[in-house]
C-alpha cells in the first residue's frame, strides 16, 4: 500500500511539476500575443498563479496540522505574518537595529533572513505549543484564535512602541520597499522569474509534506486524530506529536510569509488578520483536510472565485458592492460542509467507484437475490 501511495504521488508531483512549467513557458513566450490573463478573460493572471503558489505552502502545513493531527487552528496567519514581517523589518529597517549597511544590501542577507525567520516562527511555535495543545475542541480554537489575534495588534500597534521614537513594523500602513529576492547579480524579477520560484517551493513543500504523511510520524498523527486515548495506550506520546505537527505548519507558513513580502515588495497588517486565517481554513476545507493535495486544489479554487467576484462580481451582484464576497464564500463553506465534507479532492477519487455502482451497471441487492 505505501508502494501505491509512494508511486501515485511521484506521478502527481510530476503532472503538478510540468503543468507549471507550460504555464511560466506560455506566459513568458506569449504565443500569438496570448497570455494566461487573455485565456481567462482577465479573471485569473500570472499574479494569481504566484498567489496560489505562496498561499499552497501555508495550505500544505495546515493540512498536516488539522487534517491528520486533529487539531484546530484559527491563527494560522499569524505564523504567515511573522515570516513575512521578519523579512520585512530585517530588510528595510536593518540599520535602525544596528546592522550594518554593506550586509543589508548583501544579495545572501534575504535568504538568510528567510531562514532565520522560520528558525524563529518554528521556535515560537514550540513555546506557545506546549500549553496551547493541552486544550481541546471549542477551547483549542479559541486558543489559536487569540494567539492570532495577539500577534495581528502587534503588527498593527508597531510591537508597542511609538512610531515617532522607533518605527519597526509601520503601523497600519506597514512596510514598503522590500527588495526584490536575487542570487549575486541575478535577480529573480520579473515576476515569471519569481514564478517558477514560489512553485519549486511549493512542490518541495508538497513533497515534503508527503513524506512526513507516510511516515511513522504521519501514523502517529492519524492514531491521535482517531482518538488520544488510544494513541497513548499504544505508548504514543500525543502532546510531543502535536507540537511537531504545529511547529512543521508554523515552518512552512513561515517561508510563504518570506515569499510574499519580497514578492509584494511591502507587508501590512490585513492578511495576517483573523479574516486571513479564516480564509486559509475555507481554502483547507475546500479542498480536503484530509489530503496534502487538497491544499493546491483548495487554493487555487478559492482564489478563482475570489478573482472571478472581483472581475465579474459587480454584474451579477448589481448593487451590493464588495460585501456579497463573505456571503459567497459562507455559501461555498456551507456546501462543502453538507455535501462534501471530505473535500474536493477525496470527492473526485471517489467519482470512478461511484460511476461503476450507478443503476444500471451492477445489478443491485435485491437482484442479486432474485433467482
Amino acid at each position: 500500500m505505501r508502494g501505491f501511495h509512494s508511486h501515485r504521488n511521484e506521478w502527481g508531483l510530476l503532472i503538478l511539476a510540468l503543468v507549471v512549467l507550460l504555464l511560466g513557458l506560455f506566459e513568458i513566450v506569449q504565443p500569438g500575443g496570448r497570455n494566461v490573463s487573455s485565456l481567462t478573460g482577465n479573471v485569473i493572471t500570472f499574479n494569481t498563479l504566484v498567489r496560489i503558489g505562496i498561499l499552497t505552502i501555508v495550505v500544505v502545513g495546515l493540512n498536516v496540522l488539522m487534517g491528520y493531527a486533529g487539531q484546530v487552528s484559527l491563527g494560522q496567519a499569524a505564523f504567515y505574518g511573522l515570516g513575512a514581517y521578519i523579512s520585512g523589518i530585517l530588510t528595510t529597517r536593518a540599520e535602525l537595529l544596528g546592522i550594518p549597511g554593506s550586509v543589508e544590501s548583501s544579495w545572501w542577507w534575504p535568504w538568510l533572513l528567510m531562514v532565520l525567520g522560520m528558525a524563529f516562527t518554528g521556535l515560537f511555535a514550540f513555546l506557545v505549543g506546549r500549553p496551547i495543545l493541552r486544550l481541546k475542541g471549542h477551547y483549542l480554537a479559541m486558543g489559536t484564535l487569540g494567539l492570532g489575534i495577539m500577534i495581528y495588534i502587534l503588527f498593527r500597534e508597531n510591537l508597542g512602541f511609538r512610531a515617532s521614537t522607533i518605527n519597526i513594523t509601520g503601523g497600519f500602513d506597514g512596510l514598503v520597499d522590500i527588495p526584490r529576492l536575487r542570487i549575486g547579480g541575478f535577480v529573480l524579477w520579473p515576476l515569471s522569474r519569481y514564478y517558477f520560484l514560489v512553485w519549486l517551493m511549493a512542490l518541495l513543500s508538497i513533497a515534503l509534506a508527503l513524506n512526513v504523511v507516510h511516515s511513522r510520524v504521519g501514523r502517529a498523527l492519524r492514531a491521535i486524530h482517531g482518538s488520544e486515548v488510544a494513541a497513548e495506550a499504544m505508548a504514543v506520546d500525543t502532546g510531543d506529536f502535536k507540537v511537531r505537527a504545529l511547529v512543521f505548519s508554523a515552518v512552512l507558513a513561515s517561508l510563504a510569509g518570506s515569499l510574499y513580502a519580497h514578492f509584494q515588495a511591502a507587508v501590512s497588517p490585513g492578511p495576517f488578520s483573523f479574516t486571513g486565517s479564516l480564509e486559509l481554513v475555507v481554502m483547507a476545507a475546500v479542498g480536503g483536510l484530509r489530503n496534502v493535495w487538497g491544499a493546491p486544489l483548495g487554493v487555487t479554487v478559492i482564489l478563482v472565485i475570489e478573482e472571478f467576484l472581483r472581475a465579474r462580481g459587480h454584474r451579477i451582484f448589481a448593487g451590493i458592492g464588495s460585501e456579497a464576497e463573505p456571503v459567497v464564500f459562507g455559501l461555498i463553506l456551507i456546501l462543502i460542509m453538507i455535501f462534501l465534507p471530505d473535500g474536493l479532492t477525496t470527492s473526485l477519487r471517489r467519482l470512478p467507484r461511484l460511476w461503476q455502482r450507478r443503476p444500471g451497471r451492477l445489478p443491485t441487492t435485491s437482484q442479486e437475490a432474485r433467482p
